[in-house]
């Protein structure tokens, strides 16, 4: 997995984000004081779990050789006592029967994503100067 590197972007609170050979932008709601220049941290952690998701499910899916056309993932995060609240919809869009839906929801909480959210996190930090 690349290194993902963040840095100022050219508004207030824009972010300049690197993965590898990928390059896009966060940023936070006009009435944060940001612009709106691409999606929240947040949204970005919501977009993590749902990829993560989709490309679990149909990773799964075509192993076994199911008929999942698409699987469409929403995730909504909110924040209540200081605990984030992760609400994860799936739709599964195909011609399944009521045992392989079962088995793609089983399936859905072991993508890597949903595992190291649900699971114990440790964040190392350090302050380096150049």
């Amino acid at each position: 997995m690349n290194k993902v590197i963040t840095q100022f972007g050219t508004e207030s609170f824009q972010q300049k984000i690197s993965a590898g050979e990928h390059h896009f932008l966060a940023d936070v709601d006009v009435k944060l004081g940001g612009t709106n220049s691409g999606p929240s941290p947040h949204e970005l952690l919501a977009a993590a779990l749902g990829a993560c998701t989709g490309i679990t499910l149909n990773m799964y899916a075509q192993r076994k050789a199911w008929p999942l056309s698409n699987a469409i993932v929403t995730v909504d995060i909110s924040r209540t006592n200081q605990i984030e609240h992760f609400e994860r919809t799936i739709e599964l869009i195909g011609d399944l029967d009521a045992e392989q839906r079962a088995r793609l929801l089983e399936i859905s909480n072991k993508c890597p994503v949903h595992l190291a959210l649900a699971g114990q996190i440790q964040i190392s930090t350090q302050l380096i100067n150049t």
